[in-house]
């Protein structure tokens, strides 16, 4: 049986008649009932940032079940990990003796950009040929083949990285084994946020990027795998830089909180022992199950989206309602749905759930009754592609006003601050605000904006 060291000493230390003359304030005792198992880094609880006892036993432990040639926890979700990765790219670059550049798909989240700028990354935006919406950026091998000679052409230089959001909001899976092939023939790293993908790992497919050949990946282990909220990993792959894995800590340790939750750390620490107790096998039997269920949707008019087995989307317009109309529908018999805009409503699975709430939530979408197609009347939001003005960094760290979305055209976007979920800007900081930009602001909701003064 896989070990848990992390858990052991919790739950052992939470037995014990210790006074607990140290950190947090409630002592062990308090109305929520796990306070026991919350402490803090005491003797024999290990650093989790300069990790030599039971953290770094059960970080080895996890490194070896996701095949990783490091493997870090963060308590802080993939938020944490992706800024370490972008200043992972950044000091290497520098030692390469270039200035950072990454070509970044343009569905990245918040944090992406927000690191950039705090890393002084400049960064490239690489768009699809074709956009489902804007939380979606589906690109092949053969676009980072182009983009990466188009990058080449402009800069006299290829980019010291790309980087990609796979599995994206909506479930679609970009071809991250051709893509990582393409990046390593040119001599460029692949960083992926695969914050959507944890359990891709154990499918009978093994689709994790790591495995894929991805250099430097982070994973939110609460999105898909039974870890309380803010358990994340980021991952080392076993062709990255020695450096990356020499220096994973450090990058962490530059970004995190020096009170890590052990709730968190022990729920990832138990992670490792659910995932190779059966799971594979539990995963595939579930993923077979919500594949028959979005057969029988598909059969009874639904237009479902991408191709994640454990994200069922649907594009509401087809079925003849607005996105947010139909998961109001489903919030009244019951269900709560990850994310909805005006075109899509999402929803997680998990082998968690079991097939009787499958069937629920089959049953409730097939008792809503099909009305005419509204595509017609309003296609799905896509990305503008407004032109770069200043840096990200000089963007975000220069004084700014919030306007009208509707006056700030010819003004250039200064934040990356958007709702979560699902935490995607349909315009990145240092933009230019142009028309385009602001219909699908305002779209989206956003009907006030950070401009640069």
């Amino acid at each position: 049986m896989t070990r848990t060291p992390i858990y052991d000493f919790v739950k052992s230390y939470a037995k014990s008649d210790f006074l607990r003359m140290h950190m947090p304030g409630h002592k062990g005792i308090g109305s929520l009932g796990v306070e026991a198992l919350d402490i803090t880094e005491i003797d024999g609880a290990d650093v989790l940032y300069t990790a030599h006892g039971i953290i770094a036993e059960s970080e080895k432990i996890a490194a070896s079940v996701f095949g990783s040639a490091k493997t870090k926890y963060s308590a802080e979700g993939s938020s944490l990990s992706i800024r370490a990765m972008i200043y992972l790219i950044s000091v290497y670059a520098k030692l390469q003796g270039t200035q950072p550049l990454v070509a970044v798909g343009r569905n990245a989240h918040r944090a992406f950009w927000s690191a950039a700028a705090i890393s002084d990354i400049e960064a490239v935006s690489l768009y699809p040929e074709n956009s489902e919406s804007v939380v979606s950026c589906l690109l092949r091998a053969e676009d980072i083949e182009r983009a990466l000679t188009e990058i080449e052409r402009e800069f006299s230089r290829l980019p010291t990285a790309v980087y990609l959001t796979s599995p994206d909001y909506i479930g679609n899976i970009a071809d991250i084994k051709g893509i990582a092939e393409v990046c390593r023939r040119r001599g460029v790293l692949l960083l992926v946020d695969n914050a959507h993908g944890a359990y891709l790992r154990f499918l009978p497919n093994d689709m994790h990027p790591i495995t894929l050949g991805a250099d430097l990946v982070c994973d939110s282990a609460h999105k898909t795998l039974p870890v309380l909220t803010g358990g994340g990993y980021l991952h080392v792959g076993t062709s990255a830089p020695r450096d990356f894995s020499e220096k994973i800590e450090a990058a962490m340790a530059l970004f995190a909180s020096t009170s890590p939750s052990y709730l968190i750390l022990s729920s990832l620490d138990l992670a490792n022992r659910y995932v190779t107790d059966g799971y594979r096998e539990r995963l595939g039997r579930f993923a077979e199950l919500a594949e028959e269920t979005k057969s029988r949707l598909r059969e009874h008019g639904y237009t479902v989206i991408g191709d994640e087995a454990m994200k069922l989307s649907l594009y509401a317009r087809d079925y003849g309602y607005d996105g947010s109309e139909l998961a109001l529908i489903l919030r009244g018999q019951g269900i709560e749905c990850e994310f909805y805009d005006h075109d899509f409503v999402v929803m997680m699975l998990s082998c968690e759930l079991g097939e009787g709430s499958l069937l629920r939530l089959e049953n409730a979408l097939l008792s809503i009754k099909k009305r005419p197609s509204l595509t017609a009347s309003g296609a799905c939001s896509v990305f503008p592609r407004p032109k770069r003005a200043i840096s990200v960094r000089e963007a975000m760290f220069s004084p700014s006003e919030r306007v009208k979305t509707e006056d700030s055209v010819g003004r250039i976007f200064a934040s990356a601050t958007v709702s979560c979920p699902p935490a995607i800007s349909p315009i990145a900081a240092g933009e230019l605000i142009d028309t385009a930009a602001v219909r699908v602001l305002l779209e989206h909701g956003l009907e006030a904006v950070d401009v640069v003064k």
